[in-house]
Parts: structure tokens; sequence; C-alpha cells
């Protein structure tokens, strides 16, 4: 028995419309969809108070006109240095009735500048001497009498001794210090040494007996 389809049955009948339903259903979803907007999202319209910006006006600096250099005129004198003999006379507007030729000229003597007493010098018109001789020759009379201590000897202790000292108006040897050493007992060596030093001759500036400052190394070395 062959089927017959109903023509009210057909759905092909009726596609065109099913299409314009759901061109209706689509275009309606669009729409609710692009007015649909999310709580997070929502941007809310804010009264803004607008204050007053105030405006700090700079001047405006303006580049001063560059000064035109001047020109600068140099007059050359007419007059040419003309040397004369010394019996020539010469006739000037100068009065000279206010000098005699018999009138002697003063000399005023210049007072040498004065020395301070404590003033000490490094370095002097006539430096101080040992035994007529140089620094050179009293540090060689202190590492005659100098003596390696035996405590330095037994810690294997050596090196140089830096020394200051002071020749006074009267020859004296005085103001010893120490400036550097590697022991104790060096140190003390040395100053021993330098307490017995005799007297020098003292230095001099400007014809008068002044305190002169030396520096003296003393080296403690073992000779093998």
């Amino acid at each position: 028995m062959e089927t017959k389809k109903s023509f009210k049955a057909d759905l092909r009948n009726k596609r065109g419309l099913l299409l314009e339903i759901g061109l209706v259903a689509t275009l309606v979803l669009v729409v609710a969809a692009f007015a649909y907007t999310p709580k997070e999202y929502r941007i809310e319209q804010l009264g803004l108070a607008y204050a007053p910006v105030e405006v700090e006006m700079t001047e405006i600096t303006r580049e001063k006109p560059r000064e035109v250099p001047r020109k600068i005129e140099l007059k050359a004198f007419a007059d040419a240095i003309e040397i004369v003999r010394n019996d020539r006379k010469i006739q000037t507007d100068i009065p000279f009735d206010e000098f005699d030729e018999n009138t002697p000229i003063e000399l005023i003597p210049v007072e040498p500048e004065p020395i301070i007493d404590d003033e000490v010098f490094l370095v002097a018109e006539t430096m101080p001497s040992f035994m007529d001789g140089s620094i050179e020759a009293f540090r060689n009379w202190v590492m005659q009498n100098v003596k390696f201590p035996q405590s330095a000897l037994d810690n294997g202790v050596y090196g140089r001794v830096i020394l200051s000292f002071v020749i006074d108006k009267d020859g004296r040897l005085t103001n010893i210090e120490v400036l550097q050493s590697p022991d104790r007992s060096l140190a003390e060596e040395a100053v021993r040494v330098l307490n017995k030093s005799p007297k020098w001759s003292p230095g001099k500036q400007r014809n008068q007996t002044v305190r002169v400052k030396f520096t003296l190394p003393v080296d403690f070395r073992v000779r093998n």
C-alpha cells in the first residue's frame, strides 16, 4: 500500500515561514545581547565638580641682542723718545724750585724682620753641623753607638726607626720624637743614643742663632 503525504503535513511547504521566524528570533537575540550590560562593566556617570586650576605663568626669557663690538682706536705718540747727553739742558714745565743739588739724600735703613724665639726652621741659611760635618756624619756616629736589643734579636724583629729632633740655639739636641718604629725596643735604643749626642754647632738665620729641626732614619739590620 503506498503511503501518501498530506499537503498540510508537508513542512517543505512552510519552509519560507520558518525561515522568517528564525530570522526574526535571531534579530531579537542580537538586539537583546547588545542591550544587556553586566553590572561589573557598567560605567556610572558621576557628577564631576571641576575646580579652577591655577596655572603659573613663567616669564619668557628673551635672549638679549648681542652687543656689537666697539672699535678701539689706538693712537700712537707722534713724538719719539729722544736720547740726550747728560750735559744737555732740557726745558720742561715741571718746576724744580723745591730741589736743591746740595741737599743730601737721606737713606732709610731697612730693618731686618725679627725672628721669633721659639720658631723652628726646617732650612736655615747656615745649617747646624755635627763635629764640623753634615747630618750624614751624625748618622754614622749613631750607627756606631747603637746596639741591637736582645729582645728584638730573640723575636726576629728588625727594621727602620724614623726619629725627629731639634738642634737648639746652644747646640743641644732636644725634642726627640719617634715617628715610625717596627718595635718599641728598637725605638728606645735609638732615643737612648740620640740623648748621648755631643753638642752641635747651631744654625743661623740672618746672623742669628736659630732652632733647626731634622729627621733621621736609623736602620736595625742583622748581618749574616
